[in-house]
């Protein structure tokens, strides 16, 4: 091997190795294997930016707008919720799910997809009494399927369109992905919805409603400032910071007036009947040192009773979105209160509540929140934390929105079907067309794109490049090629796909097939058949990340509200596998002749 080869893989070892610890973010690991690409002089550095400038990375974050554009104009949560309504026992309930994220994720972000649909899941599951675990992972593997079905799916396959030019072929058609991806999805599907009851614990309960799990009542407390005490005259800003964020003031009641919402200056008196957040101890502290007048509590006598919370007041559960900006910060670091309005009532993580400071707890991606504030406010300050929604919320139909969203996504998809303009470009116009129509708020338009996963394409591309320029995919090709000799047509397909599927979990979806592609097409080219099979199947092999909750954002998304441990994954994960690879063996070799 010579000197640029050794450093090659050197450095391919060290990004696969910080993949695997899963310590540092992917898209920081992905700009460190840039940079000492570059410092090994495998990358030119006026060529080192040049993967931000990608087709696929331009598509990638165009459909990132549009898919937010299409959630936030409500038409997809109202089909799910009638089909919700309409089903009449949980399998019917986990079939027309599955099939409509399916469908959904076809033309928008797989995450986004399931965001929208987990809500409407779990109510399901709790309006017949069972449990969410029977339905949240099939419908997160089904958003996953469904992103094969187009070319705007997955970022894989977008990928793989590319790639495909580079052997001076056109990139892939954008229905090209359904005719496997179509048999894939509905023999995956078929087999979740008959199967999921058996490999799932029915009584697996998961994250129980957030009056049920955290016990709502032990936090909100009516009390009564006595004429002797010491807080009277205290502004409410000095009194939370006398006990130092274990003291909330949420409602404040005088001579027949309500304040709710932020006061921090409005100064207590004595008389005044005030609803407070706080922790036992600190409570019991107060009334007994007469501080304080219990007037009374908002706890549960009996188990189906609810806390008596002011009913302009709401709460919310969400869940910490992998992407979230908030990861890694604390509540009292953030200020919740000040800056958005909302206390932190409690916080679950694995299905478990933290106990203690939750306050001081970083947050992490999975996390359940147990979130209080204005019930007016409260939608807007969980969307400004970056957290998904897992209660529904009424959405205020605008017809307008939704026609309009619906026209601009349809247009930007004949106009690439129609090879009337490349996918990156109808994807921009559709993104200038919902701003420029109001249909999406400028201001929302950063925010709609996952910039870790734009970086992690951006970086990745030139690195994967040097697996051709050094001549490492050639290498690696005929090895294989060599290696799997006896093996039947058929049988080396296979061999890519599960190679593919293999190495997912470890990497990003689309860092698989930067690294796959070019080794995938080698190997085709080394044993005389046709690439664009192998490049199907490293796109489905990329997006078939069913095995751990870790390795994909959906599996992320769903531990914590299914309840589900790291050996649910395999169990349903594995057979799924198994029906991918058996369904696009067969297949790819009849949709694209191998020779």
């Amino acid at each position: 091997m010579t000197t640029p080869q050794i450093l090659a893989v050197a450095i391919f070892a060290l990004t696969l190795a910080a993949f695997v610890w899963d310590r540092v973010r992917y898209d920081i690991v992905a700009l460190a294997a840039l940079a000492a690409a570059v410092l090994a002089g495998l990358v030119e550095p006026d060529q080192a930016f040049a993967g931000f400038g990608n087709a696929a990375v331009v598509t990638v974050a165009a459909v990132l707008v549009l898919s937010h554009a299409l959630a936030r104009s409500g038409v997809v949560a109202v089909v799910g919720e009638r089909v919700n309504r309409r089903v009449a026992t949980p399998v019917q309930q986990t079939a027309l799910l599955c099939l409509l994220g399916a469908a959904m994720s076809a033309f928008m972000n797989n995450v986004g997809a399931l965001a929208i649909m987990m809500p409407i899941a779990i109510a399901g599951a709790r309006r017949f009494g069972s449990s969410p675990a029977l339905v949240l992972m099939p419908l997160s593997f089904a958003t996953m399927l469904g992103g094969m079905c187009t070319l705007i799916g997955t970022p894989p396959n977008l990928l793989a369109a590319g790639f495909r030019e580079r052997y001076g072929a056109a990139p892939f058609d954008f229905f090209a992905f359904a005719p496997v991806g179509l048999a894939v999805t509905l023999a995956g599907t078929a087999f979740m919805v008959l199967v999921a009851r058996f490999l799932m614990p029915a009584d697996r309960k998961g994250t129980a409603s957030a009056m049920e799990q955290f016990d709502v009542g032990h936090y909100l407390t009516e009390v009564r400032v006595g004429p002797e005490s010491k807080l009277a005259g205290m502004s409410v800003a000095a009194v939370e910071a006398e006990y130092e964020d274990r003291l909330f003031v949420i409602q404040l009641a005088r001579r027949g007036l309500r304040l709710r919402g932020r006061f921090p200056t409005t100064r207590l008196a004595a008389g005044d009947e005030v609803l407070v957040q706080a922790d036992a101890e600190l409570l019991q502290e107060l009334v007994r040192g007469g501080i304080l007048d219990l007037v009374s509590a908002h706890t549960t006598e009996g188990e189906d009773e609810k806390p008596a919370v002011p009913a302009q007041l709401d709460t919310a559960e969400v869940i910490v979105g992998p992407n979230a900006w908030i990861q890694g910060a604390t509540a009292r670091g953030l200020r919740l209160r000040a800056r958005y309005g909302v206390n932190l009532l409690a916080l679950s993580r694995q299905g478990r509540p933290v106990t203690g400071r939750v306050r001081d707890t970083a947050f992490a991606a999975g996390d359940v929140l147990l979130l209080e504030g204005d019930a007016e406010q409260i939608g807007d300050a969980v969307r400004q934390l970056g957290c998904l929604p897992l209660a529904n919320r009424r959405i205020a139909l605008q017809p307008f929105r939704i026609y309009t969203t619906l026209a601009i996504m349809t247009a930007a998809i004949a106009l690439v079907a129609a090879d009337l303009l490349p996918a990156s470009i109808a994807f921009l116009l559709g993104v200038l067309a919902v701003v420029a129509l109001g249909v999406l708020p400028l201001r929302e338009l950063y925010d709609a794109v996952e910039w870790p996963v734009v970086v992690l394409l951006g970086a990745m591309i030139p690195v994967g490049g040097i697996l051709e320029s050094t001549g490492l995919a050639a290498i690696v090709s005929a090895w294989v090629a060599e290696t799997g000799g006896a093996l039947p047509e058929r049988g080396m397909l296979a061999l890519v796909l599960v190679v593919t599927m293999l190495l997912t979990p470890a990497l990003n979806n689309a860092a698989t097939v930067i690294v796959m592609a070019p080794i995938a097409i080698g190997v085709a080219q080394q044993s005389g058949l046709q690439p664009d099979a192998f490049l199907m199947a490293v796109a489905i092999g990329a997006s078939c990340d069913f095995l751990t909750p870790f390795g994909h954002q959906n599996n992320t998304l769903i531990l914590a509200p299914g309840g589900y441990r790291f050996a649910d994954y395999w169990k349903m994960g594995l057979p799924l596998d198994l029906i991918v690879l058996a369904v696009s063996v067969a297949l790819l070799p009849v949709v694209f002749p191998l020779r």
